[in-house]
C-alpha cells in the first residue's frame, strides 16, 4: 500500500511543529541553564530549581488542554494552528525581554505563557494527523513526527547551550540581546511553515462549550472507562513521569562530568536523537499496522538503560570536547534508554489517535494531553523533593526512574491483560479496510 506521509499538509505540519517544539526547548533549557549552579540565576529558586521550571512548562497544559481539545473539535485545526502561531511572536519576544533585563521573573512569565500557547497547539497538532494522512499511515505518521519532535528537541536543546554560554559566559553577562533574537527567528520560521497546511475541515460549531476543564476531562475519563482506552492513555501518560525526571538530571551533568552548558546540551542532543531513532524504527517495524507488541519491549529498554546510568560511574574519554560527551558511557546509556522509549511511546500514541471518535478526537486527545502534563508536574515536584537528597551525584536518582518503570510497565501489562492488545488484536488497521 502506497505511503501518503509526503503530503502537503502532512509535510506543513511536521515542519510547524519541528519550530514550535524547538522554540519551547530553547527557551527552557536557556532557563534551566541559568538556574542551576554557575548560571545567571543560580540559587534564586533553590536547589533543584529547574524542578521549578518544568512546573511552570507543565500546568497550563494541564488547566487548558480542556479548553483547547473543545476548541479543536469546533474550529478547524488549521484555523487553530495559525493562530498559536501568530501568537508566538509577541510571546518570545517577552521571553528576550526577561533575558536582556535579567530579570528571572518576566522570564519566568514568558515561559509560562508559551506553555499556555503550545497547549492549544496539542490537541490541534494530534487531532489533524488522521485527517491528513490514511488510517493505514497512522504509525508511521506518528513515528515521523515523534522524530522530528526530537530533531526540534535536540537542535533547541544544542541552540540553548550555545546560548546560554554566549548570553552568560564566564559568570558575567554577555550577548544579553541573542536570546530574543533567536527564540524570534524561530517563532517566525514556524508562522511561515504553518501557511503550508491544507485546507482542513470545522468540527461542530454548534457543540456546547464548556467553561469548566475539569468537567471536560471527568466526561471523557468516563467515556474512555466504558474501553481499554483509559489504559492506554494512563500508560502513555506515565511515560513523561519518567521522561521529566530525565530531562531534569541530564542538565546536572555539566557537575557530575565537569562540563561546559554546551556540553552537556550534547547529552540533550544523544537524548532527542536517539527517542527520533526508537519512534521511526517503531514506525517503520509497524508498517500499516498499529504493534502494541512493542510496549514491553520498550519498557523493558529503559528498565536495564536507565539501572545502568544509575549504577555505572560515569566518565568521559580522551577526545576532543564535544565528542568526548558524545562517546562517553553516560552519552551511549541515554541513547539505549532514548531509543527504547521510542519504541513504547509510539504504539501507544496510535491507538489514542485511532481508538477516539472522529467527532470528539480533540477532546479525547486534549485530556490525554493534561494527563501527560499531570505526570510531568509530578515529576518536576518529585525531583524538587528529592534531589537535595542526592547531593553530588544527582545520577543514582535514575535508579528510582528505573524503578517506577519496572513497576508501572508491570501494573499496566497486567491491567490490560486479556484485552488482546498486547498481542494486536484489532489493531490490523490495514486489514479492516
Amino acid at each position: 500500500m502506497p505511503s501518503h506521509l509526503l503530503r502537503r499538509g502532512f509535510l506543513g505540519l511536521l515542519a510547524a511543529q519541528f519550530f514550535g517544539a524547538m522554540n519551547d526547548n530553547v527557551l527552557k533549557g536557556v532557563l534551566t541553564f541559568m538556574v542551576i549552579q554557575g548560571g545567571l540565576w543560580a540559587g534564586d529558586l533553590g536547589e533543584g530549581g529547574q524542578g521549578i521550571v518544568g512546573i511552570c512548562f507543565t500546568l497550563p497544559f494541564i488547566f487548558l488542554s480542556g479548553y483547547a481539545g473543545q476548541i479543536a473539535d469546533r474550529y478547524s485545526k488549521r484555523t487553530v494552528t495559525m493562530w498559536v502561531k501568530i501568537v508566538e511572536i509577541p510571546i518570545v519576544i517577552l521571553a528576550g525581554i526577561g533575558f536582556m533585563m535579567g530579570s528571572l521573573w518576566v522570564t519566568l512569565l514568558a515561559l509560562l505563557a508559551l506553555t499556555c500557547q503550545s497547549s492549544f497547539f496539542g490537541p490541534a497538532k494530534y487531532g489533524m494527523i488522521p485527517e491528513l494522512v490514511d488510517d493505514s499511515d497512522l504509525s508511521r505518521a506518528n513515528g515521523t513526527i515523534n522524530m522530528m519532535t526530537n530533531v526540534a528537541v535536540i537542535v533547541g536543546t544544542l541552540v540553548a547551550g550555545v546560548v546560554s554560554d554566549a548570553f552568560f559566559p564566564d559568570q558575567i553577562r554577555g550577548l544579553i540581546w541573542l536570546p530574543m533574537v533567536v527564540l524570534v527567528l524561530i517563532a517566525i520560521a514556524g508562522l511561515v511553515s504553518a501557511f503550508l497546511l491544507t485546507p482542513l475541515p470545522a468540527g461542530d460549531r454548534n457543540a456546547k462549550f464548556d467553561f469548566n476543564p475539569l468537567t471536560t476531562y471527568m466526561t471523557t475519563v468516563r467515556e474512555m472507562s466504558k474501553t481499554r482506552l483509559l489504559m492506554v492513555m494512563m500508560a502513555w501518560g506515565y511515560f513523561y513521569l519518567l521522561a521529566g525526571i530525565a530531562l531534569f538530571i541530564v542538565p546536572e551533568y555539566t557537575e557530575v562530568l565537569k562540563i561546559s552548558s554546551t556540553e552537556a546540551s550534547v547529552l540533550m542532543g544523544v537524548l532527542g536523537v536517539s527517542i527520533g531513532v526508537g519512534c521511526a524504527v517503531a514506525g517503520l517495524l509497524s508498517g500499516h499496522h498499529i504493534e502494541p507488541r512493542l510496549i514491553p519491549i520498550g519498557a523493558a529498554g529503559l528498565v536495564v538503560f536507565f539501572a545502568l546510568l544509575s549504577f555505572v560511574p560515569p566518565s568521559l574519554p580522551d577526545l576532543q570536547p564535544m565528542l568526548r560527551v558524545a562517546l562517553s558511557n553516560v552519552g551511549f546509556f541515554i541513547f539505549g534508554a532514548g531509543f527504547f522509549a521510542g519504541f513504547y511511546i509510539v504504539p501507544l500514541q496510535a491507538l489514542l489517535q485511532y481508538m477516539s471518535p472522529d467527532s470528539e478526537r480533540g477532546r479525547f486527545l486534549g485530556t490525554a494531553n493534561a494527563v501527560s502534563f499531570v505526570f510531568l508536574t509530578v515529576a518536576a515536584l518529585l525531583y524538587w523533593a528529592i534531589r537535595p537528597a542526592f547531593g553530588d551525584a544527582p545520577q543514582h536518582i535514575f535508579m528510582l526512574s528505573s524503578i517506577l518503570m519496572a513497576a508501572g510497565a508491570a501494573f499496566f501489562l497486567w491491567q490490560l491483560r486479556g484485552t488482546g492488545i498486547l498481542i494486536g488484536s484489532g489493531t490490523d488497521i490495514a486489514a479492516s479496510e
